[in-house]
């Protein structure tokens, strides 16, 4: 078992052992998806200084939710490797080493990103607030009209939907490899937004279904999940 030290359960997480080869973006949006399941989250701070490497700092909006994230997600395998998380020393702990020390250079990466964003035509990191045109039914239109009513008999493989296009296989891989059973994720590199995840029988399958049907990796898109036609 390991100790969480003195420091008192608060509404910060600290992260640390994470796969430093993971690009900053992809991580933070890997914890979000990981993490976002036990409460709402306000903010995810991971520096990608020498110093902070392979750590980072999970901001809940409730002191219960940080704390089942600690006791469900220790040494949960995260890019393979094992998760050691407490609780932060200070409730800005994160906060100060984000705008404290690091202000000028976050500064910098965000007016970079910005930037970059802004060449692409992106929208800002802080895009369209809530699902106001992004709920299931939208995920309705991309399918033929009448495709629906024939739905595949359940069977072992899941078929995903409505992912937004950064998804990574890993991430998937994160949420599903909670579920006892689970084999593989694949992704369709053509056809970004759709994935197919692999269980040993139906029977798990199912669980995982249930489990994250409707999930939002982000608010505008909740995962559709049926099963695969064979």
């Amino acid at each position: 078992m390991m100790l969480t030290g003195d420091i008192p359960p608060n509404q910060t997480i600290y992260i640390k052992n994470l796969n430093e080869k993971v690009k900053k973006e992809e991580l933070k949006r890997s914890l979000y998806c990981l993490f976002s399941q036990y409460g709402r989250i306000l903010d995810i701070v991971a520096l990608k200084t020498a110093k902070l490497r392979g750590q980072a700092w999970v901001v809940f909006s409730e002191v219960t939710a940080a704390s089942n994230a600690v006791r469900q997600m220790q040494n949960f395998p995260f890019y393979d490797k094992p998760m050691r998380i407490q609780y932060a020393k200070t409730k800005s702990d994160c906060i100060a080493k984000a705008e404290g020390t690091y202000d000028k250079k976050k500064k910098q990466e965000e007016k970079a990103e910005r930037k970059k964003r802004a060449e692409e035509g992106q929208p800002t990191a802080n895009g369209p607030r809530a699902d106001t045109n992004g709920g299931p039914a939208n995920a309705a239109r991309h399918g033929k009209p009448g495709a629906q009513e024939t739905t595949a008999e359940p069977n072992n493989i899941l078929f995903i939907q409505n992912l937004p296009h950064e998804t990574t296989s890993m991430m998937l891989e994160v949420l599903f490899n909670q579920y006892p059973g689970f084999r593989e994720v694949r992704m369709i590199e053509a056809k970004p937004g759709i994935a197919f995840v692999e269980f040993e029988d139906d029977v798990q399958s199912s669980v995982a279904m249930q489990a994250l049907q409707g999930f939002k990796i982000t608010p505008q898109n909740p995962m559709a999940i049926s099963y695969a036609k064979k």
